[in-house]
């Protein structure tokens, strides 16, 4: 079960809620949010452009574009270089495009998973060479291609670099001796001297920006033209944004935000394809359709096929063959969920089957598609609260991918261990790594050893912004909420407690019975409709374990229950044939 934790940021709401133009509720959730002084506030309310910050001050960025500039003026040949998941993709088509447009003569190589792997490789420099390349600019990879860099160097090939990932580190006498590739130019927002207000941007993004540095250097744009353009791929941004977990914060929020009103009047005739063969055509978006729709029908790309199919997609001007390919990324998806459920079983099995089960779970699925690692991963950390990694063997050796829990830095884990990988890279929360198969037993035992968690970090969580009757939790509050979207990581959707709510009757809804619907009763006499998106089987296993057997075959029979429970719940607005009202669905209970 999750551990209720009820956020308790001190303040005078009331006088805050007039300072700020809200209610107090919604003061107290600001407040909650870390939102101190009224311009935070002011910039988290308001959907100002100003909130984005100037490109120059990405470290490296002024000597980006000034390479960039010559080299385009020159004519010379550029090959963008980027990565095979949503953030790569979307970085890859942002610089294509905006360089495109600034007439460069450019072209693009998005590395194969399985035949490359991450990020730019020797073969890709060769390649390069072989195809008269001049230089090679990447995204969302590149910050941990010192050797690669320095080989294209001595191939003659001009190296930009612009990322967003960790710097390579070496402890060297209890200090980090950084190791930035030695390329013409570097723009990281990680790199040790940036002075970015905000470093939590991911590859598109950090490309978005160049495109705009770019434009503030260039004398002969069209505005016009170049607003549409700007439009097109701050889409991109925004759903890359989403997609690789950033925290919707600072401008990040802007873009999202402005991303979700934009991509539902897209011009660009593949992003509208995908809309609609995924039902999305003519809905409002939310980030969940970005990071749960949309994302994954782009990552299936690059996990069973080539992510060069997304980008395609994304380029295609013939709106027939635009609809085919929407629907084929679409059914890869639906491939890929399946053989995401068969290994992730395994895995359940795979940890149920331990004595003990281990700080950090390191599970190894030979048969596995390698490129579903990571999804799995994700799906066994959520499950078990651990910091989980699971590896596949290839022709190689092992590979595989981490998903970490906020107590434990898998980044830093990964560093006490790099003697026994061949290869890793990633984050505080995510990671990929490469080892030798006889390395295995010594890599579970060492990233345990090294690793400072206790039984209280294996704890799910679930944040609680305050306890709120119902008759607070009115429509009037579920409109002003809309004010606090997108939410997301950094932004977590607000959510209240109400204790000793009594269970009237319930049922099942929906094409697959998959939704709950309860009557329920406050202390007040009051009674309301809750809705519960959740795993149902598991809501009746808890309420045969507290209430028994017959409470629990009644639970969506809508028959008499008259129970009591916690609950923590969220509220939306309902519109149903022109008629609103607010809607109350069930988070957790207890």
């Amino acid at each position: 079960m999750k551990k209720w934790v009820e956020i308790r940021k001190s303040g005078n709401f009331v006088e805050l809620a007039k300072e700020y133009g809200v209610s107090p509720v919604v003061a107290r959730i600001l407040r909650n949010r870390d939102l101190l002084s009224k311009e935070e506030v002011n910039n988290f309310l308001s959907f100002n452009e100003n909130i984005l910050h100037d490109p120059f001050l990405l470290p490296g960025m002024d000597r980006v574009i000034f390479v960039l500039k010559e080299k385009i003026e020159a004519g010379k040949k550029i090959r963008i270089i980027g990565d095979y998941d949503v953030d790569g993709i979307s970085a890859t088509f942002i610089l294509y495009k905006g360089l495109k447009y600034f007439g460069a003569d450019c072209d693009y190589v998005i590395p194969h998973r399985i035949e490359d792997g991450y990020g730019i490789n020797i073969k890709l420099i060769e390649n390069a060479v072989s195809d008269g390349i001049d230089t090679i600019i990447t995204c969302d990879n590149g910050i941990a291609a010192s050797a690669q860099t320095d080989y294209a160097n001595e191939c003659g090939i001009t190296m930009l670099i612009t990322d967003h990932h960790e710097v390579p580190f070496e402890d060297v006498g209890g200090e980090r001796n950084y190791i930035i590739p030695k390329a013409e130019a570097v723009t990281d927002p990680k790199l040790p001297d940036s002075s970015y207000p905000f470093e939590g941007i991911c590859g598109a993004m950090v490309a978005y920006k160049l495109i705009l540095a770019y434009a503030s250097k260039s004398d002969s744009i069209d505005a016009a033209s170049f607003n549409e353009l700007k439009e097109e791929l701050l889409e991109f941004a925004g759903i890359a944004t989403v997609c690789d977990v950033m925290e919707l914060r600072d401008e990040n929020r802007f873009i999202v935000k402005k991303a979700l009103k934009s991509v539902a009047r897209s011009k660009n005739m593949g992003l509208r394809s995908l809309l609609k063969v995924t039902g999305l055509e003519g809905k409002a978006l939310s980030a969940f359709h970005f990071g749960f729709v949309i994302g994954p029908c782009l990552n299936a790309s690059g996990r069973l096929d080539t992510s060069l199919k997304a980008l395609s997609l994304f380029l295609c001007e013939d709106e027939e063959e635009a609809l085919n390919r929407a629907e084929e990324l679409k059914n890869l998806n639906e491939e890929r969920k399946y053989m995401t459920m068969t290994e992730a079983e395994k895995a359940f099995e795979m940890v149920d089957s331990m004595e003990t089960v281990p700080k950090v779970l390191v599970i190894y699925l030979p048969d596995c598609h390698e490129s579903l690692a990571g999804i799995i991963a994700g799906r066994v950390r959520e499950k078990y609260v651990r910091p989980t990694f699971v590896l596949t063997k290839t022709e190689k050796g092992l590979k595989g991918s981490g998903r970490s829990i906020e107590a434990y830095d898998m980044y830093e884990g990964l560093n006490k261990a790099k003697d026994l990988l061949t290869k890793f890279g990633g984050h505080k929360m995510a990671a990929g790594i490469s080892l030798e198969e006889s390395n295995l037993e010594e890599f579970k035992k060492r990233i345990n050893e090294t690793a400072d968690l206790k039984e209280d970090d294996f704890v799910d969580s679930l944040r609680i912004d305050m306890e709120l009757p119902f008759r607070f939790a009115d429509l009037n509050l579920a409109k002003e909420l809309e004010i606090l979207e997108p939410f997301g990581v950094g932004n977590d959707k607000p959510i209240f407690a109400k204790t000793h709510v009594k269970f009237l009757t319930g049922k099942k809804m929906g094409k697959n019975n998959n939704v709950g619907k309860y009557r329920i009763m406050d202390d007040e006499g009051k009674v309301y409709d809750l809705i519960y998106f959740g795993d149902l089987q598991e809501f009746e296993d808890y309420v045969r374990r507290e209430f028994g057997d017959e409470t629990a075959d009644n639970l969506h029979g809508d028959r008499v229950l008259n129970i009591y429970m916690n609950i923590c719940y969220y509220v939306s607005v309902n519109s149903f044939r022109g008629v609103e009202s607010v809607q109350y669905i069930m988070q957790h209970y207890q």
